[in-house]
């Protein structure tokens, strides 16, 4: 810190013997009322005082960043389970072909309330279930219907809901969804991270159950259609 020697008329205050030599600048300043008095602004050289609490300084950011990195407050985001079946969501795209129908052959989407319109069968819900469910589904129907006796019905994804992407990438926005894509790969179609971003840990925001629920992800964590990715800014 920087240390003074008030030197008045009447009296002389020295520093203390422990203080190392030091460059000094005489000023002027009336500390006492009534004479003339002069502060001896003292000054260390450069360097012997600034290093260690700089060190202080840098060491207490650090453990604070470290503290309260982003997403450490987050729960981690499950993992779908190998080899788990794919559950529709709004948004999905499917194709469904019945032999032998061509009205209930076509591609048809999940809407927002996570049902599918069918020629002659109506509506029927898809949210949260597999291709399997609806080929049984539709089976069924058209056999209560008696209009088929024993028809045979084929369903598979031609489009899944699309992926968003927000935060340090270079294009953040809507991406069409691939099986298979990780929180790298995400990025990696949105132009890469940029110089701020927190590449090791990212937040996702996804649909289960009807409910938004968020959590941590690495940068091998699997991505499923309709996940909101945000990639973090680093503190330093």
């Amino acid at each position: 810190m920087w240390r003074y020697a008030f030197r008045s008329n009447q009296n002389l205050v020295e520093l203390p013997s422990h203080v190392p030599q030091y460059k000094a600048v005489l000023i002027v300043s009336p500390y006492y009322r009534g004479n003339v008095g002069y502060a001896l602004h003292v000054r260390p050289p450069v360097g012997t005082f600034i290093v260690r609490p700089l060190c202080r300084l840098l060491a207490v950011c650090l453990l604070v960043a470290g503290c309260s990195a982003p997403g450490a407050d987050l729960p981690p985001i499950p993992n779908p389970p190998p080899g788990a079946a794919y559950l529709l969501g709004p948004g999905d795209q499917i194709r469904i072909i019945t032999f032998g129908e061509e009205q209930l052959t076509g591609e048809f989407r999940v809407s927002d309330s996570g049902t599918i319109a069918l020629p002659l069968i109506g509506s029927i819900p898809a949210s949260g279930r597999t291709t399997k469910d609806i080929e049984a589904e539709i089976t069924q129907a058209l056999k209560q219907g008696k209009l088929f006796r024993d028809p045979s019905v084929s369903v598979e994804i031609t489009a899944y809901r699309p992926i968003f992407i927000l935060g340090e990438v270079s294009k953040p926005g809507q991406f069409p969804y691939q099986p298979g894509m990780t929180v790298l790969t995400a990025v990696t179609v949105a132009g890469g991270f940029t110089y701020r971003a927190v590449k090791d840990t990212a937040s996702i925001v996804r649909t289960e159950d009807g409910k938004a629920v968020e959590g941590r992800a690495g940068r091998m964590t699997f991505v499923q259609p309709g996940d909101v990715i945000t990639i973090y800014e680093r503190v330093f």
